[in-house]
């Protein structure tokens, strides 16, 4: 038969906290039909044994239990994972769950509600954190975000504003926008299928109770990628759905965050950027950013042109054209849009009371990078 909800599991050397994970499983207060799909990713600890004897207790309660899996050397990965754990389970909404994660009993009941009245939404949900002092700034991100907010504040290094271990969608859904990238380890999976996500018009829901216990640990696959992959997504995304609808704009940070934005962009976005701004008097007394400053850059001329410097390699070469010179701006004489390159809840709030004394709209008169 049929489940309503599939609760997809994928394992890789979860032993330390499996048990806990699959107790909150067998907690669940939804009155549907459930079912847990896991898929044991190549585990070499006692991750399998685990799950087999949770299955007895799982289905004794009533929750059909699939599991799959392979013993070869190395793990395939946590989108090959979870790609597999969907494609055995029946169940018409999807409840992701990271194995080192715990949910709260009305979890499934809270989340398919709320994904019923939303079917081509993402549904995330707000979270405790374990240990409580950790990532304290991105907790309060992950539960604070206005659902405006969950819209325009796709561009931080933040990642999805609804965190991958509390998804939850209809397989239809998923179906249409997926499956996840199975490049392996260093791929930031969740990331990128939420980017299809957002191109193909879903929406981001959170439900406003905290139904996840949300771990952090050093084993955890998201410290496998790389700050440069994200960064390099991440700019792709921003010139593919927000620069378009500019015609001009401002990176507000003139220091090393704003600069690398600006030295990222392509060379139509960089002709955009009218400026930088800041606070900081010594960066504005400089009065201009050259990409330039740092770096000699040659270009090769067709053979017979006048060498600039008088060589004879059989080239001649002159030096690249300047590039444009681009202000830099106390941020009260800089002129909206504005992409922001400044961290926020680092400031004591002194960011974001400059931010709101301009009174702009997020979204349409600024949005966030950092």
């Amino acid at each position: 038969m049929q489940a309503h909800v599939s609760i997809i599991l994928p394992v890789h050397n979860a032993e330390p906290w499996l048990d806990e994970c699959l107790r909150s499983v067998s907690q669940q207060d939804f009155e549907g039909t459930m079912e847990l799909s896991v898929f044991n990713d190549a585990s070499k600890d006692k991750s399998g044994a685990i799950i087999e004897k949770w299955r007895v207790k799982l289905e004794d309660s009533g929750v059909h239990v699939i599991i799959g899996g392979h013993n070869s050397p190395s793990p395939r990965g946590v989108g090959y994972s979870k790609n597999q754990a969907v494609a055995q389970s029946s169940g018409s909404y999807l409840c992701f769950l990271d194995s080192d994660d715990v949910m709260m009993p009305q979890r499934v009941r809270l989340q398919h509600e709320a994904a019923v009245q939303h079917p081509r939404s993402i549904v995330g949900c707000q979270v405790r954190r374990d240990p409580p002092d950790s990532t304290e700034r991105y907790t309060r991100w992950i539960n604070q975000l206005t659902p405006t907010q969950l819209l325009t504040q796709v561009f931080t290094s933040n990642g999805p504003t609804v965190i991958m271990p509390t998804w939850f969608c209809s397989r239809a859904w998923f179906s249409h926008v997926g499956p996840f990238d199975e490049g392996g380890r260093g791929v930031p999976e969740d990331l990128l299928f939420f980017y299809e996500h957002l191109r193909k018009g879903g929406s981001v829901i959170r439900v406003d109770q905290t139904l996840l216990l949300y771990r952090y640990h050093l084993q955890a696959a998201t410290h496998s990628v790389r700050e440069a992959t994200i960064w390099s997504h991440r700019v792709c995304f921003l010139e593919e759905r927000a620069l378009p609808h500019w015609a001009a704009f401002t990176i507000w940070n003139a220091g090393k965050q704003g600069r690398r934005l600006y030295r990222s962009l392509t060379a139509a976005n960089q002709r955009k950027v009218v400026a930088f701004c800041d606070v900081d008097e010594n960066k504005i007394r400089k009065g201009f950013y050259c990409h330039e400053d740092s770096q000699t850059q040659w270009l090769c001329t067709p053979r017979g042109h006048l060498s600039w410097d008088g060589r004879t390699d059989g080239h001649s070469y002159s030096k690249e054209r300047p590039k444009p010179r681009i202000p830099i701006l106390h941020f009260r004489a800089a002129r909206p849009p504005f992409i922001i390159c400044v961290k926020l809840d680092l400031t004591g709030g002194a960011f974001e009371d400059n931010l709101r004394s301009l009174h702009l709209q997020e979204g349409q008169d600024f949005l966030h990078f950092s």
